[in-house]
C-alpha cells in the first residue's frame, strides 16, 4: 500500500514539471515569433495610372491670357458719294488684289459734271489766252506812246480775271474727277472679301460699308494679361495659345504692342501679338486661350500631383526594384497651365514615381503594377 502510494505521488511530480517544461517551450517559441519579421500578403497592387516616368521636357513660365483672333491688315471699304450701286463684281471669300475693281456706283451724273467742267476749262483757257495777247499789245502801245495808261491797267485787270477764271475751272474739274473715281471701289490690298452688305441696285450715301478686305497672311491676337503680371511681358515676347476649332493643335505668336494703359475696370492691360498665317489655317474671330512664355527651358519634369510639399522639403515617392523608396527632390519653376514642375535634383529621366493617392503607400512597401485594361471590345 505504501508503495503504491509512492509511486502514484511520483508520478504526479514528473506529470507537473513536463507540463512546465511544455509551457516553458511554448513561450519561447511566442517570443521567438514576436521578433521574427511578420508574414506578409504579397505587394501592393497599383494600376498604371498611379505612376508617371520622370522626363526631359519643356517647360515654361508666364501669366495666362485669353483673347480673340483677328487680321493683322483688314480695310472696309465705304463710299465716299451717294448713289446707287450698279456693279458688285466680287463675293464674300472671293481673293482681290491691290488696285482690283470690286463695286462701281452709278456715274451717269457726275460724268456728265466732269465733261461741263472740262468745257468750262477750256473756255477758261481760251479766255486767259486772249487777255494775255490784249495786254500785251497795250503793254507795246503804251511804250510807243499810243494810249494812255488806263487802257493798259483795264487789260492787266481782264488778264487776272481770266487767270482766277481758269483756276475756278481747274477745280471744277479736279473735283468732278475726284467724284468720278470714287465711283469706282478699288482693293486697297492684296486680300479676301470677309464680308460685302451691299447688293446692286442698292442706294448708298457717303459713309455707307460696301465691303470688308481681310488679309489673312498675318493674324493678330488680342487678349489681356493681369497687371500684376506685367514684369513678365514683353516687347517680342512669345505668346503660346490653343484656338477652338483646332483640338490638340498649339499656336505661338510675338508680342507687338502693350497698351500703356489698364482698364479701369477689370485692372487688365491689352496685348496686341502677331503670328504669321500663310497657309491661311487660323481665321478671324475665334477665341484663343495660353499664355505669355516668361521663362523657358528644358529640363527634368513631374507632374504636380507626383510632389508632396506639406513637409520642411517636398518629397516623392519612387518606385525601384519593386519597392517604395521616398526621395526628397529641389523644385524649379512651375508651369501652371501644364500642372508640372520642374526637378532640379532628387531624381532623374526614366526615374518612376508614384502619383495622386499612391503617395501614401509607406517607403519600404513592395509594389506591383497592373497591366493596362483593354477596353476594346
Amino acid at each position: 500500500m505504501t508503495g503504491t502510494t509512492m509511486n502514484s505521488r511520483t508520478t504526479t511530480r514528473t506529470a507537473l514539471v513536463l507540463a512546465l517544461a511544455g509551457l516553458t517551450v511554448v513561450g519561447a517559441c511566442r517570443r521567438g515569433d514576436a521578433n521574427a519579421e511578420p508574414a506578409t500578403n504579397g505587394p501592393v497592387l497599383i494600376g498604371p495610372e498611379n505612376i508617371t516616368i520622370v522626363k526631359a521636357d519643356e517647360i515654361r513660365t508666364g501669366p495666362a491670357i485669353s483673347g480673340t483672333l483677328a487680321p493683322e491688315n483688314d480695310a472696309t471699304l465705304r463710299a465716299e458719294i451717294a448713289g446707287s450701286v450698279v456693279q458688285t463684281l466680287v463675293d464674300q471669300g472671293q481673293r482681290v488684289t491691290r488696285g482690283q475693281l470690286v463695286a462701281r456706283i452709278d456715274d451717269s451724273g457726275i460724268r456728265d459734271a466732269a465733261l461741263s467742267a472740262r468745257s468750262a476749262l477750256s473756255t477758261a483757257q481760251a479766255n486767259l489766252e486772249i487777255a494775255q495777247r490784249e495786254n500785251e499789245r497795250n503793254e507795246a502801245l503804251l511804250k510807243a506812246g499810243a494810249i494812255a495808261e488806263r487802257n493798259v491797267e483795264q487789260s492787266r485787270t481782264q488778264v487776272t480775271a481770266a487767270r482766277s477764271q481758269l483756276a475756278n475751272a481747274q477745280a471744277l474739274l479736279a473735283s468732278a474727277q475726284k467724284q468720278l473715281e470714287n465711283t469706282r471701289i478699288l482693293a486697297p490690298f492684296d486680300g479676301i472679301v470677309s464680308a460685302r452688305p451691299i447688293n446692286a441696285g442698292d442706294v448708298v450715301t457717303p459713309g455707307t460699308a460696301i465691303m470688308t478686305i481681310v488679309d489673312p497672311r498675318t493674324m493678330r491676337l488680342e487678349a489681356s494679361v493681369p497687371a500684376e503680371a506685367l514684369p513678365s511681358v514683353r516687347l517680342g515676347g512669345t505668346v503660346d495659345f490653343t484656338v477652338n476649332g483646332y483640338p490638340n493643335r498649339r499656336f505661338s505668336g510675338r508680342i507687338t504692342r502693350i497698351n500703356p494703359v489698364a482698364d479701369p475696370t477689370t485692372r487688365q492691360v491689352r496685348i496686341l501679338a502677331s503670328l504669321p498665317n500663310q497657309a491661311g489655317t487660323l481665321v478671324g474671330g475665334l477665341f484663343a486661350e495660353g499664355r505669355v512664355s516668361s521663362e523657358m527651358r528644358v529640363a527634368p519634369v513631374l507632374p504636380t500631383s507626383a510632389v508632396d510639399e506639406r513637409g520642411l522639403r517636398p518629397t516623392v515617392i519612387v518606385l525601384k526594384g519593386g519597392r517604395t523608396q521616398k526621395a526628397e527632390v529641389q523644385l524649379g519653376i512651375r508651369d501652371a497651365a501644364t500642372e508640372t514642375v520642374e526637378v532640379v535634383s532628387g531624381v532623374v529621366p526614366g526615374d518612376t514615381v508614384l502619383l495622386g493617392a499612391a503617395r501614401g503607400i509607406s517607403a519600404g512597401t513592395p509594389v506591383k503594377v497592373s497591366a493596362p485594361t483593354d477596353v476594346k471590345k
